[in-house]
């Protein structure tokens, strides 16, 4: 055999960067960022580790990549239910039911994959998590705001935690049924407080 095609037959194929953050989006969704280490990402994305950090720079930043990749494609779609001219309460209860059914929809990638790093060990990684997150927070403050000024701050606090709960609930197992239900009280909940003075 000719060197040439000695070189054809081992040339690797070029590495394919958006794949590549397909795969590693699914190992963070499925086991959490402090799980899945250099060594599972590498031979996932099929690389050695200087190819991984030449593509993404770090571990940290391919999340980063997997975060704005599921900011885009799989987040809660809080903008086409926060609506101008719905009812608050209406509103918020369709977001908190939709998160629901979200964070269970996969039996492997539950829970939102934001929500969870924010709670990660790895402090870069809870930064850039919460980086991605809060547009999100902020939309749902702004849109409170709109029909309860003086009450933004404190009914948006309100609706976050509550997602983030159904986030972890959904990754600790919560069947479908059960969230949904608690995601109804939810609705409920935040109707009531609707109702009620600001506690100062």
């Amino acid at each position: 055999m000719s060197k040439a095609q000695d070189n054809v037959r081992t040339r690797r194929p070029a590495f394919d960067r958006e794949a590549g953050i397909e795969i590693a989006q699914a190992l963070f969704h499925q086991r959490g960022y402090d799980a899945v280490g250099i060594s599972e990402l590498t031979k996932a994305l099929n690389i050695n580790p200087p190819s991984l950090y030449a593509a993404y720079g770090s571990k940290a930043g391919l999340f980063g990549r997997c975060l704005a990749r599921y900011v885009d494609e799989g987040n809660l779609p809080a903008d086409r239910i926060l609506t101008p001219g719905r009812p608050l309460a209406k509103a918020i209860e369709e977001l908190f039911i939709t998160a629901a059914r979200l964070y269970v929809k996969s039996t492997l990638r539950r829970g939102c994959l934001a929500a969870e790093g924010m709670r990660a060990n790895d402090e870069q990684a809870r930064e850039l998590a919460n980086q991605y997150a809060k547009p999100g927070m902020q939309f749902i403050e702004d849109y409170i705001r709109q029909s309860e000024p003086e009450r933004a701050k404190e009914l948006g606090d309100f609706v976050v935690t509550t997602l983030r709960g159904f986030s972890a609930a959904a990754v600790t197992g919560l069947s479908r049924p059960r969230l949904l239900k608690v995601a109804r009280m939810n609705g409920q909940a935040f109707a009531a407080l609707l109702s009620l003075n600001s506690d100062t």
